[in-house]
């Protein structure tokens, strides 16, 4: 390994991977970091269990969340489980968005039980349901709880798998919901002494719900991702070919870009628009007709989750001048919001303004509030200090879900606006922008062969984003607005040595303006990337940022 380019090691040695070991383990494409499912707390107990009422003839149902993390969980246990007992014993329910919101709530609870379920197994939620655990024990409904959200005092008791409980020994801790569920499902594979062909076959599904939940793609979770897009891009999934050809994408070509930006948001649109189950049905499907049917539905709801995404975004700009113009912690509730894009608004809002976000929309009678948060503020610790407001909440650092009274919306923006105002009193630069890039390069360095030895650095997500680049006092030459408003640019970065580098910028041409002229000198921060035309490859600069 000791040919590693000296760039890739530097930025490998930037992110912590500095043995000659830890370096062959990430850039390999075929990784082997992976842990024992047993390690889990509580594994061995929820898979006998599992075994148990599978032994007894006893119906399962499988409990998941709407997004796409919570779909593929579903899948991967259906599809397990499928392998042990007769189809008309596994089921699965997936809450209404909109009637029911996130996690367990015990009319559903109610529900599964008289339809006849003995186990009651969740994915991707439930370890903050105690509630409502103790309601389905109440009723005669077993339960296992699989999940990966923090846990809080309102910690289940029952059969819990989780690796961020405190007590648990399992090494990683960061695993997506599906992650969880696939070492379920690994585990009932070996108890069941079931062929390994059966979980390797559900990597394709692991890796869409691991990229798609957007956690670490470090560790174990970069093992299911790697092995995941490979399964992808060979699948013969018909459902999945289908959507993937829907949407403009090229099968066997695919990373983790098209993961996250062309599959997910197509399978999370279902649930935020109307009906999750069609994401599972999609991925379980075994006949062309209906996979062609069920992409085309997918599509369909993504194209209207487009068009009232933009709505709404517009409306939430004019209502924060309107309720808290000057708030720095801004909670803008939004009566005519779609609940099923509020999150995705709040993200987009949070860009803009450089502040963490909560959209709030009426529910029922209460308030139903969804967060984005920036770099630096953790929002589930924010809410969190304030939990006597909410009726219930969850979530992790960068975003959260809540269920609050109407009168207590004043309280909550008063209070997340004064804690803020006290932390910047300590950390100043709190809520200013950073510039963050991994190192400086000059024009020489700007090589097709360096392009294409980073994509082994791949795949790219959180905690392992692609390289960003620091291009200091370039020139800038042959400018070219492009698109709709000339939203976007192109551009000759031309360097000190007379090297140059071709430049694209998405979106931001019109805040450049004044330095997207000819002869210009200025900091360019960007990305490598690899244009193909006509078969011909060409590195290319995607700009992100213009000093």
């Amino acid at each position: 390994m000791n040919d590693i380019h000296p760039i890739i090691r530097e930025l490998l040695n930037k992110r912590g991977i500095k043995t000659e070991e830890e370096v062959q383990e990430f850039l390999s494409p075929t990784p082997k970091k992976t842990y024992d499912p047993f390690l889990l707390l509580n594994m061995k107990e929820g898979v006998d269990l599992i075994l148990s009422t599978i032994n007894k003839k006893g119906k399962i149902c499988i409990y998941g969340d709407y997004d796409a993390d919570g779909i593929t969980s579903i899948c991967v246990l259906k599809t397990i489980l499928s392998e042990l007992t007769e189809t008309e014993n596994i089921d699965y329910y997936i809450p209404s968005r909109f009637q029911e919101g996130y996690g367990l709530n015990k009319i559903a609870l109610k529900k599964i039980k008289e339809k006849g379920a003995d186990l009651l197994i969740t994915v991707d939620c439930g370890s903050n349901s105690r509630d409502e655990v103790f309601y389905a024990n109440e009723i005669g409904l077993d339960i296992i709880v699989t999940d990966h959200h923090s846990i809080t005092e309102g910690r289940s008791e029952c059969i819990l798998i989780n690796p961020k409980q405190p007590e648990c020994p399992y090494p990683f801790k960061n695993l997506a919901g599906c992650g969880v569920a696939f070492k379920l499902a690994q585990a009932i594979r070996e108890k069941a002494d079931l062929p390994r062909p059966i979980t390797n076959s559900l990597l394709d599904i692991v890796g869409i719900g691991t990229i798609g939940d957007i956690v670490p793609l470090l560790d174990e979770n970069r093992t299911l991702a790697k092995y995941g897009i490979y399964e992808i891009n060979k699948s013969k999934r018909p459902g999945l070919t289908k959507l993937i050809g829907s949407v403009s994408l090229k099968g066997g070509e695919l990373g983790s870009d098209q993961v996250a930006f062309g599959i997910v948001p197509h399978l999370n649109a279902a649930g935020r628009m109307k009906d999750a189950s069609v994401g599972v049905d999609l991925l379980l499907s075994k006949d062309e007709d209906e996979a062609q049917t069920l992409s085309e539905e997918l599509i369909m709801h993504n194209r209207e989750r487009k068009r009232v995404q933009e709505e709404t975004f517009r409306e939430c700009l004019g209502l924060k001048e309107i309720q808290c113009p000057d708030s720095l912690f801004p909670v803008i509730r939004d009566d005519n919001a779609h609940e099923g894009i509020a999150g995705i608004v709040a993200g987009k809002l949070k860009d803009v303004w450089q502040k963490p976000v909560i959209i709030v929309t009426p529910s029922d009678g209460s308030l139903k509030g969804t967060g984005r948060s920036i770099d630096k503020v953790d929002m589930f610790r924010a809410l969190e200090k304030h939990k006597e407001l909410f009726e219930r909440f969850g979530g992790h650092q960068g975003a959260c879900g809540f269920l609050m009274k109407e009168e207590n919306l004043h309280a909550l923006r008063k209070a997340l606006n004064e804690d803020i105002e006290a932390e910047i009193k300590v950390k100043p630069g709190l809520l200013e922008p950073e510039i963050q890039f991994d190192m400086d390069i000059e024009g020489k360095d700007i090589t097709l062969l360096l392009a294409e030895l980073m994509e082994q650095m791949a795949p790219f997500g959180s905690m392992n984003r692609r390289p960003i680049f620091r291009m200091k006092n370039i020139t800038v030459s042959r400018p070219a607005f492009l698109g709709q408003e000339s939203r976007h640019a192109r551009f000759e970065a031309v360097f000190s040595d007379g090297t140059s580098a071709s430049c694209i910028l998405f979106n931001k041409a019109e805040d450049h303006r004044e330095k997207l002229l000819e002869g210009m000198s200025t900091d360019i921060y960007g990305s490598m990337n690899i244009n193909t035309f006509n078969r011909k490859k060409k590195v290319q600069i995607i700009v992100e940022d213009m000093i």
